[in-house]
């Protein structure tokens, strides 16, 4: 998605750039404090994914990771399913994804959920689609190799984690647009 297309996804807030970055960077409050937490996360999963980006793409030869009968990222990472989608590593599939997700959080001032509520319920709406998928892929590993990718199960667990950090500005930014309606 272009910066253009972002920057139209919720027209509407008249924020100075000036603005945005104290908010982004020193506002305390709870929404914020979360949208953080999101950020992180997503950084998390995108580093994950662009360390198994290394090994699909040839940059290094082996995924290290802790001895078990359970992982297995060389094995997992170099499947056919990982090459599926757009015959494009899903590494980088996914670190494209995670930098979105980023994005979103990043996107707006500290009052977005009531002055740009679309942004909220646009990241909400990609968290749970992200849900939807580490949890397929996660049971896929499962199903068709028996073995775990660690980094896979990482960017999953932060996907996971996004959730709850999530919930309160999505009810924010409702109660906005249930209120602007009214």
């Amino acid at each position: 998605m272009s910066m253009m297309l972002l920057s139209q996804l919720a027209p509407g807030e008249h924020r100075s750039p000036r603005r945005v970055s104290q908010d982004l960077r020193h506002d305390r409050s709870p929404d914020l404090r979360r949208r953080r937490g999101v950020v992180g996360l997503a950084l998390l999963g995108a580093g994950a994914m662009a360390v198994v980006s290394l090994y699909q793409t040839g940059m290094i030869r082996h995924l290290p990771e802790p001895r078990s009968k359970y992982l297995g990222a060389d094995e997992v990472d170099a499947s056919d399913e990982a090459y599926a989608r757009a015959t494009t590593p899903d590494g980088l599939l996914g670190l494209t994804s995670y930098a979105f997700t980023a994005t979103l959080a990043g996107m707006g001032g500290a009052s977005r959920a009531r002055r740009r509520p679309w942004i909220s319920l646009a990241l909400a709406g990609k968290v749970l689609a992200d849900t939807v998928i580490a949890a397929k892929l996660t049971r896929d590993q499962w199903t068709k190799h028996r073995r775990f990718c660690s980094y896979c199960l990482a960017a999953s667990a932060a996907t996971f984690a996004m959730i709850p950090l999530i919930v309160p500005e999505v009810r924010h930014a409702v109660r906005a647009l249930r209120d602007h309606r009214h």
